[in-house]
């Protein structure tokens, strides 16, 4: 062969590699434009599920084999033959799992977008269907079922003009003082108390728990103050501070607990367990001084400065407490007519994602870590109620919020981590890298999107001003442990340790 053989043979070689590959694009420019003609079954199975049945004809099954057929002869590597000049007949034989599979794969894809995209599902998450468990058929049409979870379909009430009474009350100088001491009780240092313990005393309990005479539970070590509830994830003791005062090291005191109705673990909601607490040490709280060295520990500048930076937080707070009762008022107004069922098992896969989102917004309007505890454990105790509550009022508000156009957009995310890091004296990338790591950002942005909708049912809402009554005294102590024995899940103040651990390392990186 001359050279000039040579460079003809390689120049046809070239058009046909360059033919192919020109055959393979148009292949992907028309698979995108291709519709399936499907045959689409669907059935109610249950309060907000669906059953769906898809038929695909032998003729669109033939379509994605030809494509698949005709990528892999573009780009198979196969002995003795140069890379896209395979025969058609040994591609099939050769890579005919491979073939079955992607086949399988990509009409699965294609048809399950197309199904939702024609018929309206509005799924809630993705449909509980195993790929490797559907069989492609040699021959014949190729069907597939599988149920998914769909978006409650309902109207929506009218939400325009609603009368609602808004809450109002001036911050006095009292709640400032109150505040500040449970603020300043986060600093402080326990200190050995020889005298018998009174309320408001730490007291050092080691605690075992006991249900039809066996045993249940045991906490070695737990160190808590008497207040008038002492709240657990799954019960509470109430009247505890009148029920441990007079206590002194070695003493034993017992009593009788009932488990919340929704704890964790479901045969002991309801029942009666004897819990026999023995003291170990009794503690005073010794508060830190307010000096220079604790002023710029917390960040500020000096005593004054510290109590505007209280009177502030109580205005958060308010603004919480009042923002929480006028949507409440709203809530309950567009859900009166949210008759419809959701499903058990969504309720109960939402229960953490509620708790958390009732935290994050706690933690956002500057409560303390024992507030935010004790609220934490309530909603523990009674978590399915109100989180199938909780649903409901999400799907309300999504709709309205898709009904009115609004989004969130980064700026409100930036805005509202950079406020929670004013708050916690704290970075706004150190926030970003705890919500982050314990997956919130999702829950903020969609706890943003929620606020804009009811703060636009409020914009239009006729408001009666009415007094609010002055908050109640810190009655609560909570921990985070169960007296059955489950501790379910990261506390919020675990998490945030945690998270925040992770960002110091990144900043030492």
């Amino acid at each position: 062969m001359t050279n000039d053989d040579e460079t003809r043979t390689g120049e046809a070689a070239t058009r046909t590699e360059n033919e192919a590959g020109a055959v393979a694009k148009t292949a992907v420019a028309e698979a995108g434009e291709f519709k399936m003609s499907l045959g689409v079954q669907i059935d109610d199975a249950g309060p907000c599920k669906k059953h769906v049945r898809v038929t695909i004809p032998r003729s669109d099954i033939a379509h994605f084999y030809d494509q698949a057929v005709g990528e892999l002869c573009t780009s198979a590597n196969v002995p003795g033959f140069r890379v896209g000049h395979v025969p058609k007949q040994l591609i099939e034989r050769r890579f005919r799992s491979e073939l079955t599979d992607q086949v399988k794969q990509n009409i699965l894809v294609e048809s399950m977008e197309q199904v939702a995209d024609e018929h309206d599902l509005d799924p809630i998450n993705q449909p509980n269907i195993d790929i490797d468990d559907i069989d492609m058929p040699d021959e014949g049409d190729f069907e597939y079922e599988f149920e998914v979870e769909v978006r409650p379909d309902f109207e929506l009430p009218d939400y325009n003009r609603l009368k609602i009474k808004r809450q109002v009350r001036e911050i006095a100088n009292d709640d400032v003082e109150n505040y500040l001491a449970r603020f300043l009780s986060q600093y402080g240092q326990l200190v050995p108390h020889d005298e018998p313990a009174e309320p408001g005393d730490h007291v050092i309990l080691s605690a075992e728990f006991q249900h039809d005479g066996g045993a249940l539970s045991k906490i070695s070590e737990l160190s808590v103050q008497l207040k008038p509830i002492l709240r657990f994830q799954d019960t509470e003791l109430p009247g505890f501070d009148e029920f441990m005062t007079g206590a002194t090291s070695g003493e034993v005191r017992e009593a009788e607990l009932t488990i919340s109705l929704e704890a964790e673990e479901i045969e002991m909601r309801g029942e009666k367990v004897h819990g026999c607490f023995t003291v170990l040490d009794v503690k005073r709280q010794r508060l830190p001084e307010l000096n220079g060295e604790f002023f710029e520990r917390v960040g500020v500048e000096s005593e004054a400065d510290l109590r505007d930076n209280v009177r502030s937080i109580l205005e958060r707070q308010q603004l919480f407490d009042q923002r929480q009762a006028t949507r409440q008022q709203v809530l309950e107004k567009i859900t009166e007519s949210a008759t419809w069922d959701l499903p058990e098992q969504l309720v109960v896969r939402q229960v953490e994602n509620a708790r958390r989102r009732e935290i994050l917004e706690m933690q956002q309007a500057g409560f303390t870590t024992q507030e935010i505890q004790a609220r934490e454990n309530e909603i523990r105790q009674r978590s399915i109620s109100t989180t199938r509550q909780a649903l409901k009022e999400h799907f309300l508000l999504d709709k309205i919020a898709t009904k009115e156009n609004i989004e969130v957009s980064p700026h409100d995310v930036r805005t509202e981590i950079e406020m929670m890091a004013m708050q916690s004296g704290e970075s706004p990338r150190r926030v970003r890298a705890r919500l982050d790591k314990s997956g919130m950002i999702d829950n903020l942005q969609a706890q943003i999107r929620e606020r804009k909708a009811v703060d636009f049912i409020l914009e239009r809402a006729d408001f009666e001003d009415v007094d609010t009554p002055p908050p109640e005294e810190d009655r609560i102590e909570a921990v985070a442990q169960s007296v059955c024995g489950i501790t379910t899940g990261t506390s919020s103040a675990e998490a945030d340790e945690s998270a925040e651990t992770a960002a110091d390392q990144g900043d030492d990186e």
